[in-house]
């Protein structure tokens, strides 16, 4: 009979943008005992989550909780459950993630439409505002940071304009949710999906998502409780029929979810206890150290590595003017095997960064600084370790300088170039 040894996961130096580091004190969190899903000290604690998410979130918008699955599982579910056959949905594509997007909405019989950008860049906000202005869709759904291409885009005046138009504006935020402002109502956003773990340093799991009265109008014109949890005498009463075309999908449903997650507790599914302790406690931490601190810290380990970059004598891909300030991109230098870097700074140095996607697909590295994994001590181990594998590999850099530079920014706020 074949053994199977003990589970015992080696330790690395996670700096990619996504998934990252777990903070101890939420991976302790996750071992305490499991309850019961309507214990009162359960729903208790499902409550605290929605609190404190609608603070991360920057909202006051009722609807504010955590769809089980990882972060796709968030955007699926407000898509799905928005798009009904034949809506007109607008998608303004700069990277991979604004494809998935558009996939999700096809998928959901939308009539999508979309205008593409070069990846490394981002819209001006005008030129999605046009299109709006043009076509008129029903929803715009945009990604607000671009892990495939370490680029953001504003998204302040293209709320504006949706709310002017009376258009719903969904916004893919996995990427920035934690790690730089992400301003809900400011912002006219009607459904922001993130994800867990990235910024937040929790494991992938869960995807919180909040929406607004817009949003919920539609959902609920969707709404069919299912058979088996109706009152017996009330069935096959036709006005338990939706107004609009049933949601598709049973479990992205969120018409269903937000009465499991209301005082009402409607049975839906199981709710995957030890992820919600591990969202609390990420949610919990995020809000003590506060948000602003927060944010702060995230753009002083990306002025680090970046100053650490360009010192050693790489560049930065992209536009600096969209720069996403969780991930930092980096060209491979010519002739260099980049998955061979890549596979020397995990096997000998613990520390794992990641390639991209599509026409960048062994192009750039992408460096995240996310979470607990946007520490000082991972920004110098990184640089360090990337300037002896880079001349291991015969690639030229100027030696020693890129810590030093790094160290400049924690030590003296010195700020980086971007040039």
């Amino acid at each position: 009979m074949k053994t199977y040894g003990d589970l015992s996961p080696s330790l690395r130096t996670i700096m990619t943008p996504g998934p990252v580091e777990v903070d101890p004190r939420v991976l302790r969190a996750m071992s305490y005992p499991v309850l019961g899903q309507f214990d009162p000290e359960f729903t208790g604690l499902m409550n605290e989550t929605m609190e404190m998410l609608r603070s991360l979130f920057v909202t006051g918008n009722q609807w504010a909780y955590p769809v089980d699955g990882t972060s796709r599982s968030g955007i699926e579910a407000v898509l799905t459950s928005l798009i009904e056959p034949g809506d007109t949905v607008f998608v303004p594509v700069y990277g991979r993630f604004g494809y998935l997007l558009m996939e999700i909405a096809e998928r959901c019989g939308a009539e999508v439409s979309f205008i593409e950008k070069e990846w490394g860049s981002v819209f001006d906000p005008e030129e999605i505002i046009r299109h709006l202005r043009q076509h008129r869709p029903k929803i715009a759904a945009v990604v607000h940071g671009e892990t495939s291409t370490g680029c953001m885009q504003p998204l302040k005046e293209i709320g504006e304009a949706c709310r002017e138009l009376d258009i719903l504006l969904v916004v893919d935020a996995v990427a920035t949710i934690g790690g730089t402002p992400v301003e809900t109502d400011e912002w006219k956003l009607d459904a922001v999906m993130g994800g867990t773990q990235k910024c937040l340093s929790v494991p992938s799991g869960l995807a919180p998502i909040t929406y607004n009265e817009r949003v919920e109008a539609k959902v609920l014109r969707r709404k069919r409780i299912e058979r088996g949890l109706r009152d017996p005498k009330l069935a096959a009463a036709p006005s338990l029929e939706p107004a609009g075309r049933v949601i598709r999908s049973n479990y992205f449903d969120l018409a269903q979810l937000q009465d499991y997650w209301s005082p009402a507790r409607l049975n839906h599914h199981t709710e995957a206890t030890s992820m919600l302790y591990a969202l609390r406690e990420g949610l919990r931490i995020l809000l003590e150290e506060g948000m602003e601190a927060r944010f702060a810290r995230h753009r002083q380990c990306e002025q680090a590595l970046v100053a650490g970059i360009q010192a050693m004598g790489l560049s930065l891909y992209g536009s600096p003017a969209c720069k996403l300030p969780v991930v930092t991109c980096i060209p491979v230098p010519a002739g260099v095997d980049g998955e061979s870097v890549r596979s020397m700074l995990l096997e000998d140095f613990g520390i794992e960064i990641a390639s991209s996607f599509g026409p960048l697909k062994g192009k750039i590295w992408r460096i995240g600084t996310m979470g607990f994994s946007a520490r000082q001590k991972n920004v110098l181990h990184v640089l360090g370790a990337l300037e002896a594998v880079l001349i291991r590999h015969g690639v030229s850099v100027a030696r020693g300088e890129g810590v030093q530079a790094a160290l400049d920014v924690y030590r003296n706020g010195k700020e980086a170039s971007y040039a």
